[in-house]
């Protein structure tokens, strides 16, 4: 009888051992997805500082995970004399296939940039929660300073 008994309590064992894990490897099913971009600016410079030194060739998002919110906060100058109204797209999506199930939006979608100003502006990258079958995307980032009258 106690023979049954230690053999019931290393089955009562490795049952709570095996559900624990299991139970840890749905708690954990995120994914996560290696990211970097090119920024290209036209009519606008793009940097990491308000004082406008150190400038913004490429954004390394880092890992996004899906149905999360990724923030990178820049600052645009317009550093000619004119107004400028601000448009970002993107571009070159690697895969082309990220492009629908990964997003990228601003805060500064036809926003005026006066002349000679900087404004702090936030990019946001999402994905969407049903992501799958994307290990590592690139993307360009285009931002466009147009004369506003």
């Amino acid at each position: 009888m106690q023979k049954l008994q230690v053999g019931m309590v290393l089955i009562v064992a490795v049952t709570v051992i095996v559900v624990s894990v299991l139970a840890s490897t749905l708690l954990m099913a995120s994914q996560r997805i290696p990211n970097s971009g090119d920024v290209k600016a036209v009519g606008v410079c793009v940097y990491w500082d308000s004082g406008c030194t150190n400038n913004v060739t490429s954004i390394d998002w880092a890992f996004i995970e899906p149905g999360k919110n990724t923030n990178v906060t820049v600052y645009i100058a317009n550093k000619g004399t004119l107004p400028l109204k601000l448009n970002m797209t993107t571009e070159d999506w690697n895969p082309a296939s990220a492009s629908s199930k990964i997003f990228l939006t601003w805060n500064r979608e036809n926003y005026v940039l006066n002349a000679g100003s900087v404004v702090q502006t936030v990019l946001t990258l999402s994905a969407s929660s049903d992501i799958s079958g994307i290990a590592t995307f690139s993307f360009d980032i285009l931002i466009t300073g147009t004369e506003y009258a």
